[in-house]
């Protein structure tokens, strides 16, 4: 069985969340590899929508606020983040700082809205009421039949896509050794020290640790012994993006809606999201998804109706059961997770993988890392996922 030379760190997965924890520790010194069964940048990371939009986002109860403590962490990092990635690999990454607004069709949405308001200013939360009028000064093209709006500007987006190539040229500038197309039949180890991953071809390929960052197939990888698995599913969602055959200037801001968000990319491009599925791993693209996102978007923009459609497109979204990621280390030593991020993959690359790396390399652990801790399902009694499901994903 052929092997080859052990590095300090493998990172399973080519998404924004592998690649920025194999550039983030290769810039600490550390030599990766990072493996990806398909090709880096192609997966759920591409599809996004790029809201980088806590305030937007925030949930009620104690894991919502949670996520909103990590969500903000990381949106303050994304300046950074953005300037370091361009630099290294010589391209320029825009953040576009137009807010976000939450928009209300009906009296019933209003109420709700109304509802998120108080929710938001009871976490002293930028945000603020608009009357509909004023609404449609800022984005002339919305539809006249608004009942309400909110307005969070301290939100941002962005494109994932040519976040991706920035950070594949990144990792290849930092000596991180990029293997795409290479599927693993599974995980080496004594049931208490991870020793290797196994290649579909037999290979071994060790590492001081091993960080599973592949999304929803994360946790269904064939040889993770009972208790070590993170109860992470897909959870399908499909999203339009369209361009504007007059160019740019339609929408400005992001705006998102019961049911949907409408992101302008600022060329005359805009991405519509995104359904809900529960369905495994899916990955059809409906008729019915497409005619239901324009509908909704037709409400509240009219002009979506005379854009020309470029993509439709599916991700798999990782889930958890308390929607908070998973990001630490497994029971099974030398094992790191870094996966579950649900819809924020790429709002929070930057804060894991300086969690992750920070870890790594020893540095004192946090409060944040406590709330993401894997174990957590373990003691809650989260049941292990069954060998023919993690069969099934790899498949």
């Amino acid at each position: 069985m052929r092997s080859e030379r052990a590095a300090d760190l493998l990172v399973v997965g080519g998404g924004v969340i592998g690649m920025a924890t194999a550039w983030r520790a290769a810039g600490r010194g550390m030599t990766v590899t990072l493996i990806e069964r398909d090709g880096v940048g192609e997966g759920t990371s591409r599809i996004a929508a790029g809201m980088l939009a806590p305030v937007a986002e925030v949930e009620f109860g104690g894991a919502g606020r949670r996520m909103l403590e990590l969500a903000m962490s990381s949106a303050r990092l994304w300046p950074g983040f953005a300037a370091e990635l361009g630099a290294a690999a010589a391209t320029e990454i825009a953040l576009r700082p137009t807010g976000t607004l939450l928009l209300a069709r009906d009296a019933d949405e209003e109420a709700e809205l109304e509802r998120q308001l108080e929710f938001r200013r009871s976490l002293g939360l930028d945000v603020r009421r608009l009357r509909p009028s004023a609404a449609r000064e800022l984005e002339p093209a919305l539809a006249p039949a608004l009942r309400g709006v909110l307005e969070a500007p301290g939100d941002h987006s962005l494109d994932p896509r040519p976040v991706l190539a920035a950070l594949r040229e990144a990792c290849t500038a930092a000596g991180v050794r990029i293997r795409e197309h290479t599927a693993l039949a599974g995980l080496d180890h004594d049931g208490s020290r991870m020793e290797a991953v196994v290649l579909a071809d037999g290979e071994r390929v060790s590492a001081r640790a091993v960080v599973l960052a592949a999304g929803p197939w994360s946790g269904r990888l064939p040889g993770l012994p009972d208790g070590a698995a993170v109860p992470v599913r897909p959870v399908k969602g499909q999203i339009l993006r369209l361009r504007d055959p007059a160019g740019p200037g339609l929408l400005e801001r992001v705006i998102r809606y019961e049911g949907g968000y409408v992101v302008p990319r600022g060329d005359g491009r805009y991405v519509l999201g995104g359904t809900v599925e529960e369905k495994g791993f899916d990955t059809s693209p409906t008729a019915g998804a497409a005619y239901e996102l324009l509908r909704q978007a037709r409400e509240l923009l009219p002009g979506v109706i005379e854009m020309e459609i470029e993509e439709l497109s599916v991700g798999m979204r990782p889930g958890t059961p308390d929607n908070l990621p998973a990001i630490g280390p497994a029971p099974l030593d030398g094992l790191w997770w870094a996966t579950g991020h649900y819809r924020n993959g790429i709002l929070l690359a930057p804060l894991t993988a300086e969690l992750i790396v920070s870890a790594l390399l020893g540095d004192e652990r946090g409060e944040m890392l406590d709330w993401c801790d894997p174990a957590r399902f373990a003691l809650a009694g989260e049941p292990p996922l069954a060998a023919d499901a993690r069969a099934e994903a790899l498949r």
